[in-house]
């Protein structure tokens, strides 16, 4: 699928059939993990950004870098630390020598897809730059605003095992990831994969084709946007939310914007599984990485050792899926 017009209009199938092309290309790097990658593929064809929250070492950069490749899109990593100021990952207004003229140069951000690594490290003001930048999609430098590139897609990143150094980032902000999931370590079969392939490579860097451009992304985007939810299925989603703000282990349930973020997504698995349509199925499947960052649990769900994940699954099993007939 080459040379698509920004403005085509793709069918289903194709759509579909460019999202698995992608999905099997990074497999080439990323072993094991297809269902988490069809999640941040379906955040990014759903326009949001994608929070994940592991262990080091498991491929967090490797997809987000495969991502990159695979789409043909330009890639920015930022490494936070403690000192990192805004306009180091935004850019700032600088005197060019020759002109004497101030002039914008441009930050990290200004990429299509950026590699937040280790947000939590980042001060607050550092991290509400990015926040900024992901819900307006544009810097301002002087007053002066400055469009980010079209598409734009943050992939964060946080170790949830180490909290000396680190900035936690508050609910609202939490609040404005699509969605938050973990890659996880691999079984032993793709662990055992992992290292058969390195065996088979002179080095650690992994060559992947680009099957992808902009421009067909930006058409497949148009065509999650056409993807058709019954409003049966929105009400079934709507519900979902609703019930995690009466549910007794949580004092903090989603917000609105957990209703859109499911649908949202639904939307977007729905059309890499290849259909028009959204199913029950997509929102159950979608909704614990999309509503588990957007809630707080109670203190007594805290020290009965209870994850949000299990508390979200546990309220989406609680509300009876529409039935079709």
């Amino acid at each position: 699928m080459t040379g698509v017009d920004s403005e085509a209009t793709l069918g289903v199938d194709d759509a579909a059939a460019h999202a698995q092309g992608i999905l099997d290309e990074i497999e080439r790097a990323v072993v094991g993990k297809r269902p988490v990658l069809e999640t941040i593929l379906a955040a990014f064809l759903a326009g949001g950004h994608v929070l994940l929250d592991d262990v080091p070492g498991v491929a967090k950069t490797l997809s987000a870098r495969s991502l990159a490749a695979v789409t043909g899109l330009s890639f920015s990593r930022v490494q936070f630390t403690p000192d990192v100021l805004p306009a180091d990952i935004t850019g700032s207004m600088i005197v060019d020598l020759a002109t004497r003229l101030p002039t914008f140069r441009r930050g990290p951000l200004f990429a299509e897809i950026v590699l937040a690594d280790e947000v939590n490290r980042a001060p607050a003001k550092t991290q509400s730059a990015l926040l900024e930048a992901m819900q307006e999609a544009q810097v301002t430098a002087d007053g002066e605003p400055h469009p980010l590139p079209h598409p734009f897609f943050v992939i964060a990143t946080e170790n949830p095992v180490e909290s000396e150094g680190t900035y936690p980032l508050p609910e609202a902000q939490l609040d404005r990831f699509a969605i938050r999931t973990s890659i996880g370590y691999p079984d032993a079969e793709a662990e055992s994969e992992i290292v058969r392939r390195r065996l088979g490579r002179e080095g650690d860097r992994i060559d992947l084709r680009a099957v992808s451009s902009a421009e067909e992304l930006l058409a497949v985007r148009r065509v999650v946007e056409h993807t058709h939810v019954e409003p049966i299925v929105a009400d079934y989603a709507v519900e979902v939310v609703r019930a995690t703000r009466r549910h007794r282990d949580l004092t903090l349930g989603a917000s609105p914007r957990g209703s859109l973020a499911i649908v949202n997504l639904a939307r977007a698995t729905a059309v890499i599984a290849g259909r028009d349509f959204v199913t029950p199925d997509d929102v159950r499947a979608v909704a614990v990485p999309c509503l588990a960052h957007r809630v707080v649990s109670s203190d007594q769900a805290w020290a009965r050792g209870l994850r949000n994940e299990e508390i979200v699954q546990a309220v989406v099993d609680s509300v009876p899926a529409p039935s079709w007939e």
